[in-house]
């Protein structure tokens, strides 16, 4: 009898196990899995565009860390405020892009995918020169957008501060350093701090980062409340200090010591055995550079040589910084407000491929800012035809990589002031796992109201708290019949004993 009553058991506990499989290889839901939601957001930076499409599972949207980066696509050419003199071929750029969107989106989701173009300081740069121009070329742009069969909902010039702000709430949602679910279903407050975020782009340079101090200038404090928690949070966008304009303002610079324009000029900051010929228009097309612009045509051509020399290029950069004036407590530069820097950063764009460049082709680590100095200086002092040897892939930008490594070194020490403790807290990354990190996703979940205010209710979670319930009553009764039918058996073999 006790040997009929365990195998019975037996058969019970391995149905057990048979249902438990059954409901991890299934949804709970006779419909099948949720499917996907997309959106689409075109970042229209000042040196190129990029396409990024994110994936999110639809019956999650209000949960932290479920978007993800579906694909992306890098638009040929310049960046649409390059268009300015002919404003429809900036529409006509995207279309390859979009193309891919068509693809890598599943047709029947194509009416409901948001689609979105920011645009930051190259077209700041150019609202501000020929505000006329800047509107043709977004019009032309919106025009394109529209005969595609997504849910455009628009194009717009971002502000430095929203280009900042977005990039930081990116960075945090991908990490779950707002909210995040346990393994129950419920919602989790992490313990650990948010991360700052600095950008680097073409045409301006971002910092933003959570603080307590006192904000001294309003226009630098944001308030946010994301998932029902309170965020003050510093920002500063520095237009002009982006990587493009930084190299157009040095070249400046350096014409405006020039005594002689007939003559061959010197760049301490290129390569030995490096040269070119530069015309005036190619530097002051920009209103960076336009107040010192010379009194010679701008179709004027000036010959330039490189000197590798290391201290000079650093002197040089230093002079596009004004260190001096502030009105405030503390001053990062050019009389900007900045609370000490605390915490951990990240830092993406231009910043990651210049200290990408350092450890990779140079071979140089960079830990502290002792080292982004040493590394700088290498590169100033590396010949032209040995940087070549090095990354010939490279070429197109290998002569700027010392004035860009002197610039990142002075900008994170002089300007943000990083020293030998806070530095080491700068993560210098292009992603957070699959996902680029920029203001391109942040941008999509303040528009989509993906990231509510207020903290979620705990009943968004409770259907998945119930098949955790069954699940954890399935072990417990599995468990339980093996227990008797194991101690049936030992009692049945005693017995005949």
């Amino acid at each position: 009898m006790a040997r009929r009553v365990a195998a019975v058991l037996l058969l019970l506990a391995l149905g057990c196990l048979l249902g438990i499989l059954l409901l991890c290889l299934g949804s709970g839901d006779a419909r099948g899995p949720p499917g996907f939601k997309y959106g689409i957001v075109l970042d229209a930076g000042s040196s190129h565009t990029a396409m990024f499409i994110y994936k999110w599972p639809a019956d999650k949207e209000n949960d932290t860390g479920v978007v993800s980066e579906h694909s992306m696509c890098d638009v040929e050419g310049p960046g649409i405020s390059s268009y300015s003199s002919n404003p429809p071929a900036a529409g006509k750029s995207l279309e390859h892009c979009l193309n891919q969107a068509l693809r890598d989106v599943p047709k029947e989701k194509h009416a409901v995918t948001p689609l979105y173009l920011g645009a930051t300081a190259g077209m700041r740069l150019l609202n501000i020169a020929n505000f006329e121009a800047s509107n043709a070329v977004l019009s032309a742009v919106t025009a394109m957008l529209k005969s595609y069969p997504f849910d455009f909902r628009g194009a717009k010039i971002l502000s430095g501060e929203e280009e900042g702000v977005f990039g930081w709430v990116t960075a945090n949602y991908l990490l779950e350093n707002f909210i995040k679910r346990g393994w129950l279903g419920e919602w989790i407050q992490p313990k650990k701090k948010t991360l700052g975020a600095m950008d680097f782009g073409g045409a301006s340079t971002q910092i933003t980062f959570e603080t307590r101090d006192t904000i001294e200038d309003p226009r630098n404090e944001v308030m946010l409340k994301l998932y029902g928690q309170p965020y003050k949070v510093y920002t500063h966008s520095f237009l002009c200090y982006g990587r493009d304009q930084v190299l157009k303002r040095l070249l400046s610079k350096l014409l405006q010591q020039a005594e002689n324009y007939q003559a061959t000029v010197s760049n301490p900051c290129w390569p030995t055995g490096y040269h070119k010929s530069l015309s005036l228009s190619s530097i002051y097309d920009s209103p960076c550079t336009e107040k010192e612009r010379p009194s010679l045509p701008l179709n004027t051509f000036v010959a330039m040589a490189g000197t590798g020399n290391g201290s000079l290029c650093a002197l040089h950069v230093s002079k596009l910084f004004n260190f001096t004036t502030c009105s405030f407590s503390r001053c990062s530069f050019d009389g900007i407000f900045q609370p000490e820097v605390s915490g951990n950063f990240i830092a993406f764009s231009a910043f990651f491929y210049t200290v990408d460049f350092i450890q990779t082709v140079m071979e140089r680590p960079v830990h502290l800012p002792k080292d982004l100095k040493d590394a700088a200086e290498t590169i100033c002092a590396t010949s032209w035809s040995e940087l070549l040897q090095k990354a010939p892939k490279l070429e197109k930008r290998l002569s700027d990589y010392c004035a860009t490594s002197m610039f990142v070194y002075l900008l994170t020490t002089r300007g943000y002031n990083f020293n030998n403790h806070s530095f080491p807290n700068i993560a210098f990354q292009k992603k957070a796992g699959e996902t680029s990190i920029g203001w391109a996703l942040g941008y999509m979940l303040n528009l989509t109201n993906m990231i509510p205010a207020e903290k979620p209710a705990s009943h968004k979670s409770m259907l998945y708290n119930y098949w955790v319930i069954l699940i954890l009553l399935f072990v417990v009764t599995t468990l339980t019949a093996l227990v008797t039918a194991v101690y049936l058996l030992r009692h049945s073999k005693s017995s005949a004993i």
